[in-house]
């Protein structure tokens, strides 16, 4: 107790938000110590979330979702008493967050949520936006904490309330970035320069501060993390499932779901979730790549290969089996004769495996 003193803030959670929030907190001279599940060689770093409640009256909660938040909570709950503050900043459901405020408020300690929007050059930066939901008087006081790492910090309401606004503006923000990978898609398959695209943009009424970040950075295949392919997919995943349980039809988020969840299945779950991109850029000019196969396989190849015409008017039938989601379709199966079509077998052959390749692999 000889460290106890009302100014000691604990941070639990040192990831990419986390980490950037506690040397925010010591840059503005506040005493902070740190808990995470993997330790870490960090000043104040403590042994146990027992004795991070026992050395500080506040305590900030950074983890990745529902059942962590829960976790923690309860496991906080034994040492919590009146003189606790917990801001919780986990983006889970509104349902979620209510009860982690119920376990927090039965022992007594005042609850508040503060989910963040703005990803880690804003944390480092100290301007995060803060949206906060609790009453007036923790907000009042939760404030120079907040105030801290933030440029902006916006009441919305009652506990819950903060939860279900944040996870709107990530359907838009996760829609925004998959329309721009579509869309950097269509350029370059028409062949014209990307950057003529990000340079219209720039001046159209769409473009965004999600586009400004994210565009170049999707053109430079630049996906070092600010906010994961796994951690957006948690948030559509959680949205998903409040829309089954109100009835609602959310087509959009759905894609956008299924476009990171292929992500996951490929292995970039901790890739940015701008990387939803590689699914459709390749570099122009690269030779298309096929491969290798022994002469017994082609002749096994050719005996099983069906005859395959273009179309533009049949609806495209691959979406569920190869994850292939496009409206307008590339290829349609179909009788074809004579000896047109068996000279172009071998070369139609190699272009379905080159494109089974990319879509399956994620890589160009």
């Amino acid at each position: 107790m000889s460290r106890l003193t009302q100014k000691n803030i604990g941070v639990i959670g040192l990831g990419i938000i986390g980490r950037s929030v506690a040397g925010n907190l010591r840059r503005r001279g506040f005493p902070v110590f740190v808990w995470n599940r993997s330790p870490r060689s960090v000043p104040n770093f403590v042994g146990s979330l027992g004795e991070l409640a026992e050395v500080c009256n506040y305590i900030q909660i950074f983890v990745s979702d529902d059942g962590a938040l829960l976790q923690t909570v309860e496991e906080l709950s034994g040492d919590l008493a009146p003189r606790h503050l917990v801001l919780a900043h986990s983006t889970v459901a509104p349902d979620s967050m209510r009860a982690a405020a119920e376990i927090a408020e039965r022992r007594g300690a005042r609850f508040i949520e503060a989910s963040f929007t703005g990803s880690k050059v804003a944390a480092e930066k100290g301007e995060l936006v803060y949206y906060v939901g609790g009453t007036d008087t923790a907000l009042r006081e939760a404030r120079p904490i907040l105030e801290a790492s933030s440029k902006e910090i916006i009441h919305l309401g009652a506990v819950g309330e903060a939860s279900a606004i944040k996870l709107a503006t990530n359907m838009i923000t996760a829609a925004t970035v998959q329309a721009a990978a579509e869309a950097l898609a269509l350029i370059q398959a028409l062949g014209l320069p990307l950057e003529k695209f990000v340079e219209a943009m720039h001046a159209n009424a769409s473009y965004s501060g999600t586009l400004a970040l994210k565009l170049p950075k999707m053109l430079e295949r630049d996906f070092e993390p600010h906010f994961s392919v796994k951690h957006m997919l948690k948030d559509m995943q959680i949205v998903s499932q409040v829309a089954l349980s109100r009835y609602l039809d959310l087509g959009v988020t759905a894609a956008v779901h299924d476009q990171l969840l292929e992500q996951m299945q490929w292995g970039h779950g901790d890739d940015d979730y701008s990387s939803v991109v590689r699914k459709y850029l390749h570099d122009r000019g690269a030779a298309l790549y096929e491969e290798p196969q022994t002469q017994e396989q082609d002749e096994k190849a050719d005996a099983a290969e069906p005859n395959i015409a273009l179309a533009e008017s049949e609806p495209d039938k691959v979406a569920e089996g190869g994850g292939l989601a496009t409206r307008q379709p590339l290829l349609a199966f179909g009788e074809a004769g004579g000896a047109a079509a068996d000279a172009t077998t071998r070369l139609r052959r190699g272009f379905l495996k080159q494109l089974l390749s990319r879509f399956s692999s994620g890589q160009e």
